[in-house]
């Protein structure tokens, strides 16, 4: 068993860690909205659509969790000339550490992938996709994009989707190319026959998968063991890293299995684990981790994305934690980074909630910001705080204030149970924060007009609200300031 420290100092290596993927890249569109008739032309509802989010599916989500363990990525796909191909080129460029290589083939549809919801239900998915091989001179291309890469990545990864991106030819190719280069290959199958991966190191079915590949059932440990091993014999793939659900993950190689427990707390959500799975074993692996340790590393990653909503990612300080299985206060939880947050708006969007924004200094806080808050939750299912960070409040109040520092103040909002995330913002204005998560509902005090509510434009403009909270006559931490330095003199 490698000690938790060992495994920090593997996760602390992981951002000097390159990452090589080529895959079918997909759009995952979520639209919410209401329901509150039957269509007359036929029994089904009429959903009333509100609003509309979209984030990487596919392989782009294996891309996702490894830009969030701080790993450079490398990406190469085929998509369309299509709006959603834009949309997908445009989620790749706004992540970190991505560099991303997009062939378009004029006529191919990228695959989207569309959720309507009323409220938390779901109501219906609508599928919009090419499913056919790309185009011999679109391989020719991605295999020349990738051998080049692999000079600087450490492993490469092959998400296969079955959407036409992984043809058979393109597949061995490029296995032999990362062969060549010495590096290791995982493969995220989706073809019956694993024979075509033949030359990976590393293949990482679901229980479903594996069973389908083999022949054989793949419940129980046992069974899990004679697939993976009959994958192995049939396939000359050395390892077969096994993702069960409830039940874990299975390392099976010819002569040794592993069966590793489920890490999760609790499970949400199990989209994309199998995503988080695959980007954790990469990243882990360039980083210059064993087979057993990053598959360990991945295990408890994959633990965290299930207790998320919607497809997610597993962030280095979340598995520490989980590593030292440290339980942090709520208030802790709920002081996150604008691309946590990002993420959590999205799921609570998913699960159709509104999502209401409030911001301020939150220096001293008193029972006016307590009303506030209070006036702000009643109007959202959601809160998010935004505050300034210390070198912003200072900036706006003078070179005596903040008193208490920034993180301290995120964390006594954060015990407040109206409070659902803390974002600190270093802007003096939060244009940045409201643009970043579109809030339903922009909250501020009454002693402001309409007119006058920073970023109150903004939301109005696509369809949101700003609520004006009532004050609460007699506090303000100007004041509770002042009367402390004339007790204290």
């Amino acid at each position: 068993m490698t000690a938790p420290d060992a495994f920090e100092a593997r996760l602390a290596r992981i951002r000097a860690a390159r990452v090589a993927v080529v895959g079918d890249v997909m759009l995952d569109r979520f639209v919410h909205g209401t329901v509150e008739r039957i269509s007359p032309e036929a029994p089904i509802p009429v959903v009333q659509i509100e609003t509309e989010s979209a984030v990487l599916g596919g392989a782009g989500n294996v891309v996702r969790n490894i830009a969030a363990l701080d790993a450079a990525v490398a990406f190469f796909s085929v998509v369309g000339a299509d709006a959603a191909s834009d949309r997908i080129a445009a989620l790749l460029d706004a992540e970190r550490n991505v560099t991303a290589r997009l062939v378009r083939e004029r006529g191919r549809q990228a695959t989207v992938k569309t959720r309507y919801f009323a409220g938390s239900q779901q109501l219906l998915r609508a599928d919009q996709e090419t499913v056919a091989p790309i185009a011999a001179a679109s391989a020719d291309e991605i295999l020349a994009a990738a051998t080049a890469a692999l000079a600087a990545c450490e492993v490469l990864v092959l998400s296969d989707y079955a959407k036409g991106v992984l043809t058979e030819g393109l597949v061995g190719r490029l296995i032999d190319a990362a062969k060549k280069a010495g590096r290791r290959v995982i493969v995220d199958p989706k073809a019956r026959d694993f024979a075509r991966y033949r030359g990976a190191d590393i293949v990482t079915p679901n229980d479903r998968e594996l069973a389908l590949a083999a022949g054989l059932p793949a419940r129980t440990d046992a069974e899990v063991e004679a697939a993976a091993r009959a994958v192995i014999a049939r396939a000359g793939i050395p390892t077969v890293l096994a993702t069960r659900g409830s039940r874990g993950m299975s390392i099976v190689t010819r002569d040794r299995v592993e069966h590793l427990p489920v890490k999760a707390r609790a499970v949400f959500d199990v989209s994309g684990a199998g995503d988080t799975v695959v980007a954790t074993l990469a990243a882990a692996l360039a980083a210059g981790a064993s087979v057993d340790e990053a598959s360990a590393l991945a295990n408890y990653a994959a633990g965290i994305v299930v207790g998320k909503v919607g497809t997610a990612v597993a962030r280095p300080h979340e598995i520490v934690d989980a590593l030292n299985n440290r339980d942090l206060t709520a208030a802790e939880t709920k002081l996150v980074t604008l691309d946590e947050a990002r993420t959590r708006v999205a799921g609570w969007r998913r699960s159709g909630l509104a999502v209401g924004f409030t911001n301020g200094c939150f220096d001293l806080l008193h029972p006016g910001h307590v009303s506030l808050l209070e006036q702000a939750r009643a109007a959202c299912d959601r809160l998010i705080v935004g505050v300034n960070s210390d070198a912003s409040v200072k900036r706006l109040k003078g070179p005596d204030r903040p008193i208490n520092g920034e993180r301290e103040r995120g964390l006594m909002l954060g015990s407040h149970a109206v409070v659902d995330l803390v974002v600190v913002f270093g802007e003096d204005t939060p244009i940045a924060l409201i643009e970043a998560l579109r809030p339903d509902v922009l909250v501020k005090g009454a002693d402001y007009a309409l007119d006058q509510v920073v970023g109150g434009d903004i939301v109005q403009a696509y369809g949101g609200r700003v609520v004006l909270a009532e004050l609460k006559a007699g506090y303000s931490t100007t004041n509770a300031i002042a009367r402390l330095k004339q007790t204290a003199s």
